[in-house]
């Protein structure tokens, strides 16, 4: 049952379980009981435990209770699990409890791991819904496109995680690197010049972009062809302006937009791109340390910058972590911190993804 309006308005009625006392406790005596015919609330059950158990019993459910997959990232209308090899003979009920605790979702997708150079996610259907039917064989192929629209920070951005993954998950990261870039342009006290080399489809563009006057001209390269389709595709949408319709080398498509494909450590060979920039993005987190030094020539050493990045690291190296980005950048900014790794999340069971600034001086 569920809370509803008297009919008068005045009050709201809440159900009260059939073995409540008839006379209520002296903290609630002041309201009346009153007899009246209870609605159904007959919203979707989000325990998707509840459905879980439903579907493979209690027992089966206790005994493998560390193995669920009890997070998920959502992906537009799409939801992606990790399915522990304990539990992967139970893929479809896990799918199944999970559309039937989130309505909204029109597929969910097994995280197999990730594949290749690009480091794209190999994902696998294990359950669609088409209206009120719940598929958990033959998914079709209409209902088991990944290319979906995801809405943050006032954008919408156009992914395909089989193609071009960005976690959804680091939202308030994307938000963080904002209030940054805010201070340094407080700082430099005009709009900055922003260069992403590893941008994808333009998540962390897309949150700077949306802020008046925070952005004066901006680099926006990847080496995934395919990310750089979808980017060209957003910010089109973006800015109302055009861009190319297939992927392209790294080219300056308007006067404040360098986009395109393109090898970011090969970026600062180009005495037109070396130099050049304020804040420069690094997200690249399996090699984001590794490429620092190769990075670090593309900042503006005329006035203060700022290198912002993510780092996946085990616990027990984020001191000597610590210490490798500190040789491998430029002198810091005085009167700022130290650049070191925060911990953010759990990347795995001994891995933790990591973010770092380092506030750069002048030369």
């Amino acid at each position: 049952m569920r809370v509803f309006a008297s009919e008068d308005g005045i009050a709201r009625l809440i159900p009260l379980d059939p073995g409540a006392p008839l006379e209520l406790p002296q903290a609630l005596a002041s309201f009346d009981v009153t007899s009246h015919e209870g609605e159904i609330d007959e919203r979707a059950d989000s325990d998707w435990w509840g459905h879980l158990s439903t579907l493979v019993g209690d027992e089966v459910v206790e005994r493998h209770r560390e193995a669920w997959p009890s997070s998920h990232e959502f992906v537009g209308d799409m939801m992606i699990v990790r399915i522990e090899d304990e539990v992967a003979g139970y893929a479809s009920q896990i799918a199944q409890a999970k559309l039937q605790s989130h309505p909204h979702i029109r597929l969910v997708l097994s995280d197999d791991g990730v594949l290749g150079e690009f480091r794209i996610r190999e994902l696998s259907p294990i359950g669609a819904r088409r209206g009120d039917e719940i598929l958990l064989h033959d998914i079709p192929a209409d209902l088991s496109d990944t290319k979906v629209h995801v809405r943050e920070s006032g954008r919408s951005i156009l992914c395909d995680p089989r193609r071009a993954y960005f976690s959804t998950k680091l939202q308030s990261e994307r938000l963080e690197t904002l209030a940054l870039a805010k201070e340094l342009r407080s700082l430099l006290g005009r709009p900055l010049r922003v260069c992403d080399p590893f941008c994808g489809v333009g998540p962390a563009l897309a949150t700077l972009l949306g802020e008046p006057g925070l952005v004066g001209d901006a680099l926006a390269s990847d080496l995934n062809p395919d990310a750089v389709e979808m980017l060209f595709d957003n910010l089109r949408r973006w800015d109302r302006r055009d861009y190319p319709s297939e992927p392209s080398p790294l080219a300056r498509v308007h006067d404040d937009m360098m986009v395109g494909v393109a090898d970011a450590t090969e970026l600062a060979g180009d005495t037109t791109i070396a130099g050049n920039w304020d804040l420069v993005l690094v997200n690249l987190p399996h090699r984001s340390i590794e490429f620092l030094p190769v990075l670090a020539p593309l900042l503006d050493r005329t006035s203060p910058s700022m290198i912002r990045g993510r780092v996946v690291v085990a616990e027990s190296e984020i001191d000597a972590a610590n210490a490798a980005i500190r040789s491998a950048l430029p002198t810091r900014l005085e009167g700022t911190p130290e650049p070191a790794l925060r911990i953010k999340r759990d990347y795995s069971s001994t891995l933790r993804l990591c973010s770092f600034e380092a506030w750069i001086s002048p030369s």
